[in-house]
């Protein structure tokens, strides 16, 4: 969107382009504070870390009210436009109240959609009456937050600025006492599905939170920018010793790494896979399997392709933890400290010799008794899942399990790759995680694109510093696919259970083979469940389908 096009920021004049802010703020000695927050979405260390202050994750979201329990007729209900808690009345205006929370805490990401944006947001802060922030759309690019760029501001491919479409959010907004988010639909127009996403964070009573303001967000505009750039610029973090093995694997055979004894951590591992057939590329890289262990416990098991980010095919991925160029170069930057010692490998699964480098940078880090975490990274393949295209016959439709852990960790992000036998889209049904003892699922979705930072069944390949779109072949997403999402600021710690489904919908009844891939931190004693193994990782890819003539 053109610079000139976006509202004025500091505006101040009702029914015009503007943003306009309070100034209620709480400052403590230590706050949690913009700057506080900044610094955490792009530390390679705290990544690692299980969080102090200690916070629950949660996310409000416009999913269809219907949907009341797992046993109810609505429970898989698909008019998630319209989802809010309430309507309230202020000064005259009708506004649609999609978030309300007392409390200190920080919203840490914002994803909204529709196809009409005429309207007005605003923001409550600490039980004002006033808003802090107006916002003169139902579109995240009309802000103008100095130093905020395409690092945390995404509009998806299916923007437009004056009609359909959407955009991602991932500016956090702390606040010290409350918040409250609400929409008001232009008068006179008739309103459309509002479909929001907003996670946020909920610190225990008495965690010191500075509230976001005008004065914040001018103060911390050189940090805003720094932060930014970093995420489009990717970097290990921290340089290490470099060990580097080059073989030709046998079949059955592995690439072996071990790491050097005591505290230390892998801030970085290079795979370079080589062959002389590219015809063969896709499945070699699904039967060349990363895996990784710790102090006595193999946490990493997954085929490269996938562990990549990429899925299927191993096509190019670019963000903030892993790059991969589509022809056998990766980059994790995945931090996996460990206590004692480890060991990294590639193993061959398939039947020829491969060509393969690994390169480990690895450095002293201190584990923290209480609070230091294993990496984890688990893969799942299952073909044949039914896609039901009637969410109103609940009895009929399918919840598909994406992860379940068990123990104390932080749920860090997933790829999902499929391959879509449906001839449409498939991408209908809600996310739905269950954390700890929660009774509703502390995040309920609105379907399968945005919970990927998209919208509008998008098939076209996009790479954000969160993630993307690696593989998208055909316009009906007919054949394969794959959306790919990590967790910075919304990552999701849990104590002790975390269990993610997700609905199987779409546009025409069928079929769809998934593989998903998470990536978790957690204790020495956490587990996870329902994972693929060697059979799985054999398993011949399909041939992409081809698009018609006509």
């Amino acid at each position: 969107m053109k610079q000139s096009k976006r509202n004025v920021w500091w505006s101040v004049c009702a029914g015009l382009l503007f943003c306009s802010w309070g100034c209620s703020s709480r400052v403590s000695d230590k706050p949690v504070t913009l700057e506080t927050l900044l610094d955490e979405m792009v530390s390679v260390e705290e990544q690692a870390l299980y969080p102090v202050p200690s916070y629950t994750c949660r996310q409000e979201s416009s999913y269809d009210r219907a949907s009341v329990s797992p046993d109810s007729a609505g429970w898989f209900a698909n008019s998630d436009g319209f989802g809010i808690k309430r309507v309230d009345t202020v000064a005259g205006r009708i506004e649609k109240v999609m978030f309300d929370e007392v409390g200190p805490g920080a919203i840490t990401r914002i994803w909204i959609t529709t196809i009409d944006k005429r309207g007005t947001w605003r923001f409550y802060f600490d039980g004002s009456d006033q808003p802090g922030w107006i916002i003169p759309a139902y579109d995240l690019m009309r802000i103008n937050v100095p130093g905020l760029g395409k690092g945390m501001l995404q509009a998806h491919t299916s923007y437009t600025p004056e009609g359909k479409g959407g955009n991602t959010l991932f500016l956090p907004i702390p606040y010290a006492r409350g918040c409250k988010v609400t929409f008001e639909d232009e008068p006179g127009v008739n309103p459309t599905p509002k479909y929001y996403h907003i996670n946020f964070r909920k610190y225990p009573e008495g965690t010191q939170v500075e509230t976001f303001s005008k004065e914040v967000v001018e103060r911390a505009a050189q940090k805003i920018a720094e932060v930014d750039n970093r995420l489009l610029q990717p970097v290990a973090g921290r340089k290490g010793e470099i060990l580097r093995e080059e073989k030709s694997i046998l079949p059955s055979d592995s690439l072996v790494i071990p790491l050097p004894a005591g505290e230390n951590a892998v801030y970085e591992v290079k795979f370079n896979i080589r062959t002389d057939n590219p015809e063969q590329y896709a499945q070699l890289m699904r039967e060349l399997v990363f895996s990784a262990g710790f102090d006595g416990k193999q946490t990493v098991w997954v085929p490269l392709s996938d562990f990549s980010g990429g899925g299927m095919g191993a096509p190019k991925v670019d963000s903030w933890y892993l790059t991969s160029d589509g022809k056998g170069n990766i980059s994790s930057r995945w931090l996996m400290p460990y206590q004692k010692d480890g060991v990294l490998k590639v193993l061959n699964l398939s039947s020829r010799s491969v060509a393969a480098t690994m390169e480990v940078n690895v450095a002293p880090l201190k584990w923290n008794k209480d609070r230091s975490l294993y990496f984890y990274a688990s893969w799942r393949q299952e073909n044949g899942i039914y896609i039901h295209d009637k969410p109103e016959e609940a009895d009929q439709c399918v919840e598909w399990n994406f992860a379940t852990l068990k123990g104390r960790g932080v749920y860090k992000g997933d790829l999902l790759s499929l391959y879509n036998h449906a001839p449409l889209w498939y991408g209908e049904g809600d996310e739905k995680i269950w954390v700890d003892d929660d009774t509703f699922p502390s995040h309920f979705g609105t379907g399968t694109e945005d919970y990927y930072n998209s919208s509008w069944a998008p098939v076209v390949p996009f790479y954000t510093p969160f993630g993307g779109a690696p593989r998208a072949d055909l316009e009906s997403s007919h054949g394969y696919n794959a959306f790919y999402r990590t967790r910075h600021l919304d990552g999701i710690p849990f104590n002790k259970s975390f269990k993610f489904d997700i609905e199987m919908l779409g546009w025409k009844r069928g079929e769809a083979d998934y593989a998903t891939t998470i990536y978790w931190y957690g204790d020495p004693e956490a587990q996870v469940f329902g994972t693929s193994g060697i059979e799985e990782a054999r398993r011949q890819l399909l041939p992409a389908v081809e698009a018609s003539a006509d």
